[in-house]
């Protein structure tokens, strides 16, 4: 069987961390909500709270792992994509907001654990 391609294989990670976050009780907003500054792979609602989510897969740790590919560029990206979305989506706009990490990694990660890192950054 042939190697899954890195779209196909994200899009399988994706749809895992957001059956395991619903599985958790958090609620599907938006999927992969596009602007000009980027993209929000997952937003969720936990609660009172929108937690815009970013899904990390990585099929090995050799260049830094699913984790660590967060830096601070992106940080920056996913704010400015949040604050897009808040401005676009105004009736979430007074709710509290953080950004949540979930990272996979090895292949075939839906018989794998998944990290899922709340509040994994501040903006």
């Amino acid at each position: 069987m042939p190697e899954a391609s890195p779209c196909s294989a994200g899009q399988a990670a994706e749809n895992h961390a957001l059956e395991y976050l619903q599985g958790h009780g958090l609620q599907l907003l938006a999927r992969n909500w596009r602007c000009k500054g980027g993209e929000l792979d997952l937003v969720m609602l936990d609660a009172d709270t929108v937690v815009f989510v970013e899904v990390r897969y990585r099929l090995h740790a050799a260049f830094g792992g699913a984790l660590d590919s967060i830096d601070g560029r992106k940080q920056k990206r996913l704010v400015l994509a949040a604050s897009l979305f808040l401005q676009k989506e105004s009736r979430w706009a007074n709710y509290p907001c953080r950004f949540d990490v979930v990272a996979l990694q090895g292949s075939q990660h839906a018989g794998r654990p998944l990290q899922w890192l709340k509040n994994a950054f501040e903006c």
